[in-house]
């Protein structure tokens, strides 16, 4: 593996590259990306791909990547440029993309501005909320979990957070009217450390889930776009995004193993299966 750093004028952004450039066996290079996660959450699917070159990165603002614009919110667009001027650099070509979360957003924001930049997209639960017929209770109660955190700090937030996320069905008032749940009872802190900016519970990434996919500029592209949904998450928020844009693509969702991690290990909580999720997107990047 080697670290690198492309200096552009509002960040320095620091990606990784595992494996030979160009490619040793000619396919393109398979860069992973996420939103709000850094490189590091990719480390398990990095190590079960030693056949191909795997690049990924840390979004601007997260982990290594230094902000020097000012900037503290995320945009796909600004995130989507970013990659852009990544795969420049690697000056291998079209990349294959496995893209988790916002970082699928931002991938969806990549293809339609630069149609030529990816050959073949895994977009792995996207969290739109445009795309649900509940947008409008989502994004409310998106803002109570941000409300949560304001008020109450990170555990409060991260409560309301899980509670929504695993929420099956649309989401309804019989959610929204639910009391506030008690973080220990889901092993988080009740103690308010002081901090109000985690990319995840603030409004700083509102942005993504609030994007409007272009579709038709999506269904235009050369692009080969495969949406993905994880087996466990089919009745939960971002498995239904997943199902209802593939669907809006004239597509349905591919189904891989496990939930919205599943391609993680135990590194950071909650394992996934992350050889069965390898061995289902090998698969699916090899049926062109």
């Amino acid at each position: 593996m080697t670290q690198h750093t492309l200096a552009l004028p509002e960040v320095d952004l620091v990606y990784d590259v595992h494996g030979p450039l160009p490619t040793a066996d000619g396919r393109p290079p398979l860069m992973m990306i996420g939103q709000p996660m850094d490189a590091s959450g990719f480390q398990a699917q990095v190590a079960l791909f030693p056949d191909r070159t795997i690049v990924t990165y840390d979004p601007r603002g997260l982990g290594r990547s230094r902000r020097k614009d000012g900037g503290i919110t995320n945009e796909p667009e600004t995130q989507a440029e970013d990659i852009h001027a990544l795969i420049a650099a690697l000056g291998a070509g079209p990349v294959d993309m496995l893209a988790s979360s916002g970082g699928a957003v931002t991938a969806l924001a990549l293809v339609t501005a630069h149609p030529d930049d990816v050959a073949t997209l895994v977009a792995h639960e996207p969290p739109i909320d445009c795309v649900l017929p509940d947008a409008e209770t989502v994004q409310r109660a998106r803002e109570a979990i941000t409300r949560a955190y304001q008020e109450k700090g990170w555990g409060a937030g991260m409560a309301a957070f899980i509670q929504m996320t695993s929420w099956e069905g649309e989401i309804t008032d019989e959610h929204l009217a639910e009391p506030a749940p008690d973080p220990s009872a889901f092993g988080m802190p009740a103690e308010d450390d002081g901090t109000r900016d985690d990319p995840l519970l603030s409004d700083r990434s509102w942005a993504v889930t609030h994007y409007r996919p272009d579709i038709e500029a999506l269904k235009a592209a050369p692009t080969r776009i495969v949406v993905a949904v994880g087996e466990e998450s089919m009745k939960v928020y971002t498995g239904r995004t997943a199902i209802a844009l593939a669907e809006q693509l004239g597509q349905e969702a591919t189904v891989f193993p496990s939930h919205h991690g599943g391609f993680m290990g135990g590194e950071f909580g909650s394992a996934g299966q992350p050889e069965a999720f390898a061995a289902r997107l090998r698969d699916v990047l090899d049926r062109v």
